[in-house]
């Protein structure tokens, strides 16, 4: 007989942790771990000495106190702290790609609820010297993710398919799970295309950083978060960018890998550019 016995008061709360962790809206993923750290690698080389100096004070006692290393912090904040990741879960994407990739903060990030407006808000907190130490480095957690985030295009795309996550798709060589489909297109952008060139972090990112950094017309880049999210969401509506069919073609992965690349080149210099003016001593 299968002895059933009441469950402790300690086995109670762990299981009523996994029930709430089960519930929570979980935010989709973008780039996976290796294009997170490598948008952060990237950023640090081009950051000042000033800025990495600031940055390595806060960074002071962390596992791994690098930029890197805490990289995809706000991902894990899910299953570390479900509650700061429920109530930060909106901060990974803006849905444009429905308006035609124009954003308007009233009608796409409304209570500041978006990648654009946790991006500005945070960054506040990080230049603020008047906050506290473990305020400021909470905030380059998320500064440093979030602006690898609005480069994925996914993050800027469509509400009706949650940003690709409802694309589903067969990719060649990998077990069909779903419904007669492996995989969709959102985690095929964040990180299914990096993994299929089977590059460790240090000869990756060596690749990305001979990528020039592109410019609009000879004009620069868009120096403001909102227009990241636009540029980001413009190219997830290219001809092309959601495949044709459901079977991943393999130039799919030779057409688009180049465009994923260049962009977490972009996030890498915008990273930097925004960390160094946060950090900018006196800033």
């Amino acid at each position: 007989m299968t002895d059933i016995r009441p469950l402790t008061a300690s086995a109670r709360r762990l299981f009523g942790a996994a029930v709430l962790l089960l519930a929570l809206p979980l935010p989709a993923l973008a780039w996976g771990p290796q294009g997170h750290r490598l948008v952060a690698a990237l950023a640090w080389d081009g950051m000042t000495p000033a800025a990495r100096a600031q940055a390595t004070q806060l960074l002071a006692g962390e596992a791994d106190p690098t930029l890197p290393g805490i990289a995809n912090w706000a991902d894990d904040l899910r299953a570390n702290d479900p509650d700061l990741g429920k109530r930060s879960a909106k901060w990974h994407y803006i849905n444009l790609a429905e308006s035609d990739c124009r954003y308007d903060a009233a009608r796409d990030c409304r209570n500041g609820d978006c990648v654009v407006a946790a991006i500005d808000a945070q960054t506040a907190i990080l230049a603020d010297r008047g906050r506290s130490k473990d305020e400021r480095l909470q905030a380059l957690k998320f500064v440093v993710h979030l602006i690898g985030d609005v480069h994925q295009p996914l993050h800027a795309g469509f509400a009706h398919d949650k940003g690709g996550n409802d694309f589903q798709i067969s990719i060649p060589g990998e077990p069909d799970k779903v419904d007669g489909y492996g995989s969709n297109l959102h985690s095929l952008w964040d990180s299914k295309m990096l993994s299929m060139r089977k590059r460790k972090d240090p000869a990756y990112l060596a690749e990305l950083g001979k990528i020039p950094v592109p410019s609009v017309n000879g004009a620069g880049l868009p120096a403001d978060t909102a227009g990241w999210a636009e540029d980001s969401c413009k190219l997830a509506l290219q001809p092309g960018f959601y495949p044709t069919t459901h079977k991943l073609e393999p130039e799919y992965v030779s057409t688009w890998r180049p465009v994923a690349e260049i962009q977490l080149r972009l996030g890498g210099e915008h990273l930097a550019q925004v960390l160094n003016a946060a950090l900018a001593p006196g800033g």
